[in-house]
């Protein structure tokens, strides 16, 4: 990184079901609490990045930069991404380039989205976005269904069964237990997940990342200093149709933005103590422990086979924890840095992705508990 960067304030609202709040209120609760933990006031902030994909489609609301400067008593600038899924880590690298740049001291970073008041018709088609409009939709296809012909070509080429593949889902849903921010916090066996109904073969109802509402937020700042600061921050793409590569299971993505951001932060895959990754579904998994570093191809799911020093989706990734779009990438820095500070280790990894691996953003964090807060 150019400059360094401190992560000095998070917060965000319960993933789940919110029927009652509306997206607006959803930022603001997030914006509440990460201001709330943070060593300065709403006054510091001198730009805001909001991330959002939905918003126009499920709340009929555009323009959510100008809504979340309203928010705050000096209306600083503000700005609105859209990455997909990618949404809310594409708009912690912008709040980056922000502050490298000089542009900017302190940066309110926002991800949000209310889905559970749409049709899951209206919901599947909306996601949709993310895809190729010309390639992928006019065949019929769903996320589910593109991940389904993942999920088929990876269990054909590397022998993977539907059991082991169920220890995913249950252990996502093992870790979401202890994360009260959780929208799932129940204990599933590998049996439930592999008794799930059937939603696009192979891939059953419990392989799938549910429908969520919620917001998250974090403070970056060149200005004040905590124990985290962002040491590496990357982003990569590709082909948005899966038609157009050369394989299905692996995205090559995630293998750039990876390797780019450890040399930004001069470390090593072996250096990683906390890692969130981007679980959309149970396959999705594997192929990002693969294309991380942490696993030869094929051989993710030795991770959950096996005890691990590093620990995986601590917070129950998006299986469990919930997938409110444009939240997700915020939130996966939240947990990160959350679960450094508890064991004292020194880096995380958070990675997160859009569509089906077409645009991925990895962020790594480093815990200095040497460094007070200013």
């Amino acid at each position: 990184m150019q400059k360094d960067i401190s992560l000095i304030g998070i917060g965000q609202t319960k993933f789940g079901e919110w029927w009652s709040k509306s997206l607006p209120a959803l930022i603001e609760e997030a914006t509440d609490a990460a201001i709330a933990s943070a060593p300065c006031s709403a006054l510091d902030i001198d730009f805001i990045v909001v991330a959002n994909m939905l918003g126009e489609a499920m709340s009929g609301q555009a323009h959510l930069g100008a809504i979340a400067s309203s928010l705050l008593p000096h209306r600083p600038p503000a700005v609105r991404v859209e990455a997909a899924c990618a949404s809310g880590s594409i708009a912690m690298h912008t709040a980056c380039a922000l502050l490298e740049s000089g542009r900017a001291e302190t940066v309110l970073v926002v991800g949000a989205e209310k889905m559970t008041d749409s049709s899951s018709d209206e919901i599947a088609s909306a996601l949709m976005g993310a895809a190729d409009s010309e390639k992928d939709a006019p065949s019929g296809l769903t996320f589910p269904g593109i991940f389904g012909l993942i999920a088929k070509r990876y269990m054909y080429d590397f022998n993977l069964t539907r059991e082991r593949l169920n220890l995913v889902s249950a252990r996502h849903h093992a870790n979401a237990v202890n994360n009260p921010f959780a929208q799932f916090r129940q204990q599933m066996t590998p049996q439930q997940i592999g008794a799930s109904t059937i939603v696009a073969d192979p891939l059953r109802l419990l392989d799938c990342s549910p429908v969520s509402d919620g917001a998250a937020a974090c403070l970056l700042s060149t200005k004040h200093r905590s124990d985290i600061r962002i040491a590496g921050s990357q982003t990569s793409t590709d082909t948005v149709s899966i038609t157009d590569r050369p394989i299905i299971t692996s995205f090559g993505a995630t293998k750039d933005a990876t390797q780019r951001a450890l040399d930004e932060a001069n470390i090593s895959t072996s250096d990683i103590a906390h890692l969130e990754l981007h679980d959309c579904f149970s396959i999705a998994a594997l192929i990002a422990l693969e294309d991380l570093g942490f696993a030869e191809p094929g051989e993710g799911i030795q991770w959950y086979e096996q005890e691990q020093s590093m620990t995986v989706n601590q917070s129950g990734g998006l299986k469990a924890c919930g997938h409110p779009v444009a939240a997700t990438g915020i939130k996966q820095i939240i947990d990160v840095s959350k679960q450094l500070q508890a064991s004292g280790r020194r880096y995380g990894l958070a990675h997160n992705f859009g569509g089906a691996g077409a645009t991925c953003c990895v962020h790594i964090l480093h815990h200095s508990p040497e460094h007070a807060t200013t």
